[in-house]
């Protein structure tokens, strides 16, 4: 398998797998804007040069948008290898690559969120355990931070206190979310206006920096649903989801 590492000189032409199409399509379009900022914070977006959902994204735990304590670690914001790529060692090549980059940059070792059930959008826990990482910390609901430290006396990184118990003081759904996933530029407008042709109480919410990101109310910022204050899911909901919720809280 041949692999590419996105740049800002090869962003515009290549496809970023999980949304894949052409750079006038506003998932692509909101992704690759939030990839060149980041790429000069340092993100890594390492993929392979077929068509498909293989590849890995991370960036020091420092620049990372999600509200750990981490300093010194490599944090994963995606991994994601399905489809015909399955099966065929490619998970290990890329999860090798950052595990490589990290030790070159002396960190301690690496991040990444799952949970403890394989969960929509969420890096397998099976897979990471198999590969040796622990939990580290967890947060409600269902939020696990797992490690990879190089070293015995690596210190254990955690979650920050404002995301380990997710309550917001809102009424009605309340979406966060940030353009780190391309799906959110879909489908938060599509839901927003299910909700408003149905007159129910809603509001979306981008964060739209590291520092919003890092001090947020939830443990997985690119997509939080919130009713009443409480914390709902992470999933990225269609119409037929949000419907679904509609009648099952309003």
């Amino acid at each position: 398998m041949e692999y590419i590492k996105l740049t800002n000189d090869n962003l515009e032409k290549e496809h970023i797998c999980c949304a894949i199409s052409n750079n006038k399509d506003i998932q692509v379009a909101s992704k690759k804007a939030w990839l060149a900022e980041r790429l000069n914070d340092g993100l890594v977006f390492l993929k392979s040069a077929e068509r498909g959902k293989c590849f890995i994204e991370y960036i020091s735990a420092e620049n990372a948008w999600c509200p750990i304590s981490a300093d010194g670690y490599m944090h994963i914001n995606c991994f994601w290898v399905s489809g015909s790529l399955k099966g065929h060692g490619y998970a290990n090549d890329l999860l090798s690559a950052c595990i490589a980059d990290a030790k070159a940059k002396g960190m301690y070792g690496i991040t990444v969120i799952s949970s403890p059930k394989k969960t929509s959008f969420l890096s397998d826990p099976k897979y990471l355990a198999y590969k040796g990482f622990k939990v580290a910390d967890s947060a409600a609901p269902y939020f696990t931070l797992m490690y990879l430290p190089f070293d015995d006396g690596s210190p254990v990184p955690k979650f920050n206190d404002s995301a380990k118990n997710p309550h917001i003081n809102k009424q009605g759904f309340v979406v966060y979310y940030t353009h780190g996933c391309p799906f959110t530029a879909k489908y938060v407008p599509i839901i927003e206006s299910l909700a408003k042709e149905k007159g129910v109480q809603f509001e979306s919410v981008l964060i739209d920096s590291k520092e919003q990101a890092q001090n947020a109310p939830m443990a997985w910022t690119n997509h939080a649903v919130f009713y009443n204050g409480n914390y709902i899911t992470n999933e990225i909901l269609s119409e037929k989801k949000f419907n679904e919720l509609i009648a099952r809280l309003s």
